[in-house]
C-alpha cells in the first residue's frame, strides 16, 4: 500500500533523497546516527520563572517557565500541576499558520509532557502548599523561533533545560524566599524517522518531508523507556524498534552530558 505524502516534495528533490537514502547517505552528510550541532543557552528571557533557547542544527525554541498557585486535581489533591503548550508561529515557517493549536502543535505537547511526566523530573508532590487547597502550577510555553526538523526533541530539551534552573516564586506570594525548582534527572527524547527503508536520527526538514514513519522515545537517566510515540502512517519492523531504542541510548547519553554539564 502506498503511503499518502503528508507535504508537497518536488520530484527532484524526492528522487535525490531517495538516491542517497539507497547509498546510506543523507542530504547534509551526517552519519544516520549523527545529530546535528546542540546548543543550549539558559535565562534567555529574565520576567520568567526559568527559560531555556535550545538549537538543534538551524532548529530552535524557545521555552519559558511560569509558576502560579492554583487549585490541585482532583485525584492527586498532595501535588503539584504541570501544563505544556507548543506555539508554532508562522515566522518560523511558512507550513505554520496564525490561530489555535495545530494537531502538530498539540501532538508536539503531549510527547514532551509526558517525557517529563513519566520520567519523574519535576517532583511534584513536593510542589503542594495546602492538600487540597493550594498547589503550584508549572506553566511550560514552548515557541518555536526557526524549523529545520525535529522539533520533538528540541522542544523536549528545551523544556528541561528550563526546568533545571527554574526559581519557585515564594516572595512574590509572601510565602518566605524563593527556591529552586525540585527536579531530579531529565528525561533525554531522540527521535526517529524512516524512509526508503532507511532510519536516521534527528531528521532534518528534508528527511522529514519524504519520512514515512516518525519514532521518538524519551530515555532517563538510566536509559530506561519513560515514553514513546509513532508518528506518520508507515511502519517500523520490530528489529528496527529495537534498534531505534539502542540507538538512542547511546546518544541520550551525549545529550545528557550537555543537559548536566
Amino acid at each position: 500500500m502506498e503511503i499518502p505524502e503528508v507535504k508537497r516534495v518536488s520530484a527532484i528533490k524526492r528522487d535525490h533523497l531517495a538516491r542517497l537514502a539507497k547509498e546510506r547517505k543523507r542530504p547534509d552528510g551526517r552519519k544516520p546516527d549523527e545529530y546535528r550541532p546542540i546548543k543550549i543557552e539558559r535565562n534567555i528571557i529574565k520576567k520568567a520563572e526559568g527559560s531555556a533557547r535550545v538549537r538543534i542544527g538551524n532548529t530552535m525554541v524557545l521555552a519559558g517557565i511560569k509558576l502560579e498557585v492554583g487549585e490541585p486535581y482532583p485525584d492527586s489533591p498532595e501535588e503539584g500541576v504541570m501544563t505544556t503548550s507548543v506555539e508554532l508561529p508562522p515566522l518560523a515557517s511558512p507550513e505554520f499558520e496564525p490561530g489555535p493549536p495545530t494537531p502538530d502543535a498539540i501532538e508536539l505537547a503531549r510527547v514532551v509532557d509526558r517525557g517529563i511526566r513519566e520520567s519523574e523530573f519535576i517532583k511534584l508532590e513536593k510542589l503542594c502548599i495546602e492538600p487540597r487547597e493550594k498547589v503550584w502550577i508549572v506553566f511550560i510555553d514552548l515557541h518555536v523561533l526557526d524549523y529545520d526538523g525535529n522539533l520533538f526533541d528540541a522542544c523536549s530539551l528545551a523544556a528541561s533545560a528550563a526546568l533545571q534552573k527554574t526559581i519557585i516564586p515564594n516572595e512574590r506570594y509572601e510565602m518566605g524566599e524563593n527556591e529552586k525548582l525540585p527536579v531530579g534527572s531529565p528525561p533525554v527524547s531522540c527521535t526517529f524517522v524512516k524512509y526508503e527503508d532507511f532510519v536516521v536520527i534527528d531528521p532534518c526538514l528534508e528527511e522529514e518531508e519524504i519520512a514515512q514513519a516518525r519514532f521518538t522515545v524519551a530515555l532517563d537517566k538510566n536509559g530506561d523507556i519513560r515514553a514513546m510515540q509513532k508518528g506518520l502512517k508507515g511502519s517500523f519492523t520490530i528489529d528496527e524498534i529495537k534498534n531505534n531504542i539502542k540507538r538512542a541510548q547511546i546518544q541520550a547519553k551525549k545529550i545528557r552530558r550537555l543537559l548536566e554539564g
